[in-house]
């Protein structure tokens, strides 16, 4: 199923706006290139894959970055890039980073298909875990928490990388979930290629916590349209993936060799002390 008959689908089976949405109407697109504004969001990073592009990613824990599951796969070949291929750059302004980390493993979810273009089960899945080669500590920069739970409408805000704003993060402070269902997010954020993988925001209890990632964008009746997927329990998947995938550590073995000197020997081997004591 194509990203037109998708959009058909979620709408034909839920309403347009809510009471919730209507309370606020949507902003526009505005670039972070004070530094004080963007320190908020420092946890928002530009992902580069090398000779590939960039996507948008977060970081959810020290060691943990989230993305679209599509940014980690190779366009052309449909095959997953190599770990070694990707840089986080987090809170990207303008040349400086606030952190800057290699990937140590890659983990797509399962019943992603790369060739899958936007089939409902492409989006709803379109989702990625990366692991950090060395974890960024919480006191250089605090994660982002995942909201607990399905948001079906309302206002959320957006902050990404893009076409032409690839050096600064840009931020809409308000976009609108128009419908939920079956787990596709259907929004009217401002995003552009580069945009996917960014973080979705609910500001219901404060400090944004996510509820969704960008997955693309299409047009219903003339009027562009984004969309994304719900992330509880898909992220969750995604850990127990992850530390069941990750890297086991090899066991060294080191020989224990009797020393020929006694307890007075000067060797390198394991020392015994004779009977009585000597």
């Amino acid at each position: 199923m194509r990203l037109r008959h998708v959009i058909a689908t979620v709408l034909a089976l839920s309403p347009l706006i809510g009471s919730a949405a209507a309370q606020q109407a949507t902003s526009s697109l505005r670039g972070m290139a004070v530094e004080n504004d963007a320190l908020a969001w420092q946890s928002v990073g530009r992902l580069d894959a090398e000779a590939a592009g960039f996507c948008t990613a977060t970081l959810i824990s020290p060691e943990f970055i989230l993305t679209a599951a599509h940014c980690v796969y190779n366009t052309s070949s449909g095959r997953l890039i190599a770990p070694s291929d990707f840089t986080f750059r987090a809170g990207l302004l303008n040349g400086r980073v606030a952190a800057e980390r290699a990937i140590a493993q890659v983990e797509p979810h399962p019943k992603y298909q790369p060739r899958g273009g936007s089939a409902q089960q492409n989006i709803r899945h379109d989702v990625a875990l990366l692991r950090l080669a060395e974890p960024i500590p919480s006191n250089d920069l605090d994660p982002f928490v995942l909201h607990p739970r399905k948001v079906s409408s309302g206002p959320v805000s957006v902050v990404s990388y893009g076409r032409n704003r690839e050096t600064l993060p840009s931020r809409q402070d308000v976009c609108q979930v128009i419908a939920t269902r079956h787990d596709i997010m259907l929004m009217d954020c401002d995003v552009t290629f580069g945009s996917s993988g960014a973080p979705v925001f609910s500001h219901i209890n404060g400090r944004g916590q996510i509820v969704s990632v960008i997955s693309g964008m299409g047009a219903m009746d003339g009027r562009r349209v984004t969309y994304g997927m719900t992330l509880p329990d898909i992220v969750a998947e995604l850990k127990q993936q992850m530390w069941a995938n990750k890297a086991k550590p090899v066991a060294s073995i080191k020989r224990i060799q009797v020393g020929t000197g006694g307890a007075k020997s000067s060797g390198g081997g394991a020392k015994f002390v004779r009977a009585g004591g000597s």
